[in-house]
């Protein structure tokens, strides 16, 4: 007879946000792009953009300090670190989880880094889970890091325009297993290769080496290689594989949608917001659109918990759905009975 697994819990979460803010009249400026097109079909009235100390690991070290602040849990006794910002950070070819670990003190923890663009997150906590049921000496887990893509940004590129909401902050999550509030139920990821080169910095890896030519041609920024073909596939699978990983998630989780109490949901233009909502019959309550933050990466599920706790609109007994897409593309849920 199979041995039952303890409840895996999410004990607190952290969320840094950087002072300084780009209004959507400075992304006008900047882009050519009307004001009201950026305020309403983009969804960006502001966003937040990092000072200068608000490097990518070391947000994930203010956000993780907030986390352990709030669970009063001692750094000493983390077993797991598993970073989550992004590649872009203080160093290039650097663990930043480890540079973390030694930040806040748990020097009891080993540390990696995962990635998966901006569902790092939820692949995080499947692969977090996943450690946890295999191995008895890992009970306290760490998920830290930070965003700030948005330095790869060129607003005179029309052709990224759909990253000009790329903001920056820091996020945290603690996961305990024993823990029986905020149960961790399951998570669905997908990914599609067909999109892998669709967007790319051309330049500074191995095939294009950064060189004063590429910064002169302006290489050294984000650009969608192939704009018309990537729309035309993407608007054919993007909110269809939303729905998909959400009610495969759900199903997992011996749920259904129509449990769902609120959504926590990357910020992305505000129809495919509306779209996504309308189709798993969701009020507009029932999630937030994040359009005073912009979109912080793998932050914006976490980002989004903590400001639904603040507002009311998650109670003890929620379900709760995290959903993200990244660059790559992949797609993630993960579900969570809150409380």
């Amino acid at each position: 007879m199979l041995e039952e697994r303890e409840k895996i819990g999410i004990v607190s979460t952290g969320v840094y946000i950087p002072d300084h803010r780009m209004t959507s009249s400075e992304i006008a400026s900047l882009s050519g792009i009307p004001e009201d097109v950026v305020e309403t079909k983009m969804g960006i009235r502001e966003k937040t953009i990092p000072g200068p100390n608000d490097h990518t690991c070391q947000m994930g070290v203010f956000a993780a300090e907030k986390a352990l602040k709030k669970a009063a849990i001692d750094p000493l006794d983390i077993d797991l670190i598993i970073y989550i910002g992004e590649e872009h950070k203080e160093y290039p070819l650097w663990t930043a989880g480890i540079k973390l670990q030694q930040e806040i003190g748990a020097v009891n923890a080993w540390a990696f880094d995962v990635a998966l663009r901006c569902s790092t997150t939820v692949m995080a906590l499947k692969v977090a889970k996943g450690m946890m049921n295999s191995d008895p000496s890992i009970r306290t887990v760490l998920l830290a890091g930070g965003y700030r893509n948005l330095d790869f940004i060129d607003y005179e590129n029309p052709r990224t325009r759909f990253m000009y909401n790329l903001s920056a902050g820091g996020g945290a999550i603690i996961l305990q297993k024993g823990f029986n509030d905020n149960e961790l139920l399951e998570t669905s990821l997908m990914t599609d290769g067909s999109f892998s080169e669709d967007v790319v910095v051309v330049a500074g890896g191995t095939k294009h080496p950064i060189t004063g030519e590429a910064i002169e041609n302006r290489l050294n920024y984000l650009d969608v290689l192939d704009p018309k073909g990537m729309k035309e596939r993407l608007e054919d699978k993007s909110m269809k594989n939303f729905l998909k990983v959400i009610r495969k998630s759900l199903k997992s989780s011996k749920l259904t949608e129509a449990e769902i109490d609120y959504l926590a949901i990357l910020h992305m233009k505000r129809s495919a917001h509306d779209y996504v909502l309308k189709e798993l019959n969701l009020r507009d309550e029932q999630s937030i659109y994040l359009d005073h933050y912009g979109h912080m990466g793998q932050i914006d599920q976490i980002l989004s918990i903590e400001l639904a706790l603040e507002q009311g609109k998650i109670k003890k007994g929620d379900l709760v759905v995290l959903v993200s897409a990244g660059i790559g593309y992949a797609w993630g849920a993960t579900t969570i009975r809150w409380g």
